[in-house]
């Protein structure tokens, strides 16, 4: 097995343990049986638990934001790139239960470094709401008096609470896609300009 093959394999492995067992209950040897590799191999391709979850966010959260631009650049208007971006997020919660959870779970502990990197990566993301603020505000489609920064903060808090729900509910109570429209629709009367 290639390199890559293996340190992927390790990746995907520790997102379904983290998200059965939670990070600070999890162990390496659990990765490692999740993995399919022995316990050492996990040391060379990762300095210990913590270089695992930062690894785990990087890559595949990463991956994540990136498609989540990528489909908001697509649309030219900033009301449907609002509902894009909804319908994004919230798929990822039926796509890959276990990465909602540990997006839900560990992004949430209080340790320094985990405090740290949230304050990075969800910045970037939830960024990209406000530059579609911004966007709608200088085409006149959004009220100026909107705040971009207290905006995207209400709108992402809409869609983590649905999340939230998916995830510790066994099955979901709503339509994914009747949801996303929900609360878009909500948030859109709120900033709409008149």
């Amino acid at each position: 097995m290639k390199s890559s093959d293996k340190h992927e394999k390790i990746i995907r492995a520790a997102v379904k343990v983290f998200a059965k067992k939670g990070f600070f209950s999890a162990r390496i040897s659990d990765i490692a049986k999740a993995a399919k590799v022995a316990d050492g191999t996990i040391y060379l391709y990762f300095n210990n638990k913590f270089d695992i979850l930062i690894s785990v966010f990087d890559e595949e959260i990463g991956k994540f934001i990136a498609q989540t631009k990528k489909l908001v650049d697509q649309e030219e208007n900033p009301q449907k790139k609002i509902e894009v971006f909804a319908l994004k997020h919230l798929s990822m919660a039926k796509e890959n239960k276990s990465l909602a959870e540990i997006i839900q779970m560990e992004l949430r502990q209080s340790h320094k470094l985990i405090k740290e990197y949230r304050k990075t990566i969800f910045s970037e993301y939830v960024d990209i709401i406000s530059a579609i603020i911004r966007q709608g505000q200088s085409k006149g489609i959004f009220r100026k008096d909107v705040k971009p920064g207290i905006a995207k903060r209400a709108f992402f808090g809409a869609l983590d609470e649905m999340t939230r729900l998916w995830v510790l509910s066994p099955k979901p109570p709503y339509d994914i896609e009747d949801t996303a429209k929900q609360i878009s629709n909500i948030f859109l009367q709120g900033i709409n300009a008149a």
